[in-house]
């Protein structure tokens, strides 16, 4: 009998393994079930009276843009930026104009189910918000990052960021905000521009941005960075 059992007992520990697994599978299944609900639920209430505290929408805007909407290195400052662009892009989004791969892993599905009305109100509420300048630029180079904003580079036929962008980078209208972006951010989607992606169907970006060099990207980036 003992040997029997020695004998067959790495098929029963194997068994016995393989019903473990299939438990904490199916556990996990269940919990990932009860989390999609969650966020379904989630997704399907936009608003809550001003009483009861912060929407369930701004909530899963925050997730990823900061509880004060100042942004994250990849995830962009909404505080303060232009409520007509955030509705633009949200826009771009959903119908995939905007298509570099962050927008793509998550900003299509984001805002896919969000109706319109949800949409005026969140670029509202974060166009309200006092914005701060992220500060995490190059300082060295912040000189000639203004120079290239304010005058743009001639010999290169690109036209100053101020003709477009203000001369705060405070943005008008449907053209953002870009003072205080954190450097990151802005030299990634320069760079990303540069590359052919887009972000509004007609935006002059990608032309403009393919004229610039790595160089010229970091300066802009950190200059912009420190504007308030």
């Amino acid at each position: 009998m003992s040997v029997i059992c020695h004998e067959y007992r790495p098929l029963i520990c194997r068994h016995i393994g393989e019903v473990h697994e299939a438990r904490k599978l199916g556990v996990m299944k269940r919990i990932g079930l009860k989390i999609a609900i969650l966020a379904m639920v989630a997704s399907a209430v936009s608003t809550v009276s001003a009483g009861a505290g912060e929407s369930a929408a701004v909530r899963n805007c925050t997730w990823c843009h900061g509880t004060g909407a100042q942004g994250y290195t990849v995830a962009p400052r909404l505080a303060g930026q232009r409520p007509q662009y955030i509705m633009s892009q949200i826009r771009s989004f959903r119908v995939h104009a905007r298509n570099n791969p962050f927008s793509k892993q998550y900003m299509w599905g984001a805002v896919a189910a969000l109706d319109a009305s949800t949409a005026y109100e969140l670029a509202n509420y974060f166009a309200s918000i006092p914005p701060r300048p992220a500060n995490d630029g190059d300082g060295a180079l912040a000189s000639r990052g203004r120079t290239i904003y304010m005058d743009g580079i001639p010999e290169a036929n690109i036209v100053s960021c101020y003709a477009c962008h203000g001369p705060n980078a405070e943005g008008i209208r449907d053209i953002p905000r870009l003072g205080g972006l954190a450097y990151f951010y802005i030299k990634a989607r320069l760079e990303q521009w540069g590359q052919g992606y887009h972000s509004t169907p007609g935006s002059p970006m990608p032309m403009v941005a393919s004229h610039l060099g790595p160089e010229e990207v970091e300066a802009l980036a950190s200059y912009l960075s420190f504007v308030r």
